[in-house]
């Protein structure tokens, strides 16, 4: 069966694309959204001086706010109003999962189906809303804190009337990047949030290699080190895209079903697909954060090399050994924190139950859970490995070539092809079903002859 599907599959040329008006018509719909937001990420915050925030975040560039600029598509180097980006939305997420699996009310909604999933949902836009605002007064605060290296200030008028006035546009901001990344959701193409980061990592790309070029015509670096960088990319990018279409299929057979009675019974079987690594991107994005807070906390403090918080800083620098030591155990344990909430191997097994489905040689209930549990661990050790490798990896580069941006980090490239390959498959998804929807209809024209 999966072998005439992968068939027909690639029987799918163009002529078949451009018939499929609705998939055509969720591309352009994304494309727009995505010029919205690109525009709106250049529509500075009201009552700052852009120069000497872009100064500041220059200078800051290898810690936590230059991370969150290459998310941002370099909104928050422009102070712009989606300089919050879509992040406290996916903190929020995070959240609600977390208490999800320790409350009982809101682990029966999730049971309860789409009611339920649209009241987690709910309290989801009202936690952003609460991070937004959080978020928003801190950044008001810091801007009025912050001058610049000849004594000038950020905020042109500080006050309440900015700090109010700060708050209203950056959640405002917030609150429409997630409405905007839903409409995408239900009316384009992949996951709206997903390609919201997608958009503003690889907006900056292109800058990003004109300046490695650049170093590399100054002399900074030698085509040597350049020729290296794009090796190494390739060979991220290729193993990025191995192992996230890797996948353990764990064989369910259903029981023998009399379909008519003069045929005879036969057992339906079928896959369930666990994904070498189940917890995406968020593991590496969380270690970043983390490891890189200690350097912003001293850039903002503007503390000498001798304070203890420069002392930090700079044990936690790209490259060192304790900061690399650091980012693999965060990563190996976020891997596996993260995959235990979105996966529930007890559940599955349940609702493996109540269907009559069961894996051959394995008894249902508590014996099933226990064995997905297993496969799962060892599916999860072996991701979080890829992960710390393909974010280690560069770091190595970075330490020794201190010039380069985030953007040719592994992070950025494994979101990048991730996100692609989700918006690809998807593209096939609607392709399958535009041609299935063909072929029913010839079949119901030569019926009615």
């Amino acid at each position: 069966m999966s072998s005439a599907i992968e068939q027909f599959a690639s029987s799918i040329s163009l002529k078949t694309f451009t018939k499929a008006e609705d998939l055509k018509k969720r591309i352009w719909f994304t494309l727009a959204a995505l010029v919205i937001y690109r525009i709106g990420t250049y529509i500075p915050l009201p009552g700052i001086n852009p120069e000497i925030i872009s100064e500041f975040i220059q200078r800051n560039a290898g810690g936590f706010f230059g991370m969150l600029d290459m998310f941002s598509g370099g909104a928050i180097g422009r102070m712009t109003i989606f300089s919050l980006m879509i992040m406290p939305y996916i903190s929020s997420s995070i959240i609600i999962q977390l208490l999800t699996s320790v409350s009982p009310h809101l682990e029966a909604l999730k049971k309860e189906g789409e009611t339920g999933r649209r009241k987690i949902n709910q309290y989801t836009r009202y936690g952003t809303v609460f991070l937004a605002s959080v978020q928003a007064y801190g950044i008001a605060v810091g801007l009025e804190k912050m001058t610049g290296l000849t004594g000038g200030s950020a905020v042109l008028d500080p006050g309440l009337f900015f700090r109010l006035t700060t708050m209203i546009t950056l959640t405002g901001g917030t609150l429409f990047i997630m409405w905007l990344g839903e409409q995408i959701t239900s009316r384009g193409i992949g996951n709206g949030i997903s390609l919201l980061i997608y958009a503003g990592i690889v907006a900056n790309l292109p800058p990003s290699v004109f300046r490695t070029i650049e170093l590399g015509r100054t002399g900074a670096l030698s085509l040597l080190v350049i020729l290296g960088i794009l090796f190494m990319v390739a060979v991220v990018i290729a193993y990025v895209v191995y192992v996230e279409r890797a996948q353990r299929r764990i064989l369910i057979q259903y029981p023998k079903r009399q379909v008519a009675p003069d045929r005879p019974a036969a057992a339906q079987t079928t896959h369930l697909p666990l994904k070498l690594n189940s917890a995406g991107v968020i593991p590496p994005i969380f270690a970043s954060s983390l490891l890189l807070f200690p350097a912003t906390i001293a850039g903002f403090s503007a503390g000498s090399p001798d304070s203890w918080l420069g002392t930090i800083s700079m044990y936690l620098n790209h490259g060192t050994p304790l900061y690399i030591s650091l980012y693999v155990f965060m990563i190996i344990f976020f891997a596996f924190f993260y995959t235990a909430i979105v996966f529930n191997p007890t559940e599955t097994a349940e609702n493996l139950r109540k269907m009559g489905a069961y894996v051959p040689g394995v008894r249902p209930g508590p014996s099933t859970a226990n064995f997905i549990d297993f496969i799962l661990t060892r599916l999860t050790a072996i991701g979080s490995l890829y992960l710390a490798s393909v974010c280690i990896l560069p770091e190595f580069i970075l330490s020794r070539v201190g010039s380069l941006p985030f953007y040719l980090g592994g992070t950025s490239i494994l979101i990048v092809v991730s996100v692609t390959i989700d918006t690809i498959n998807q593209v096939q998804s609607h392709l399958l079903a535009h041609q299935y929807e063909g072929l029913i209809r010839k079949s119901r024209g030569k019926g009615n002859r």
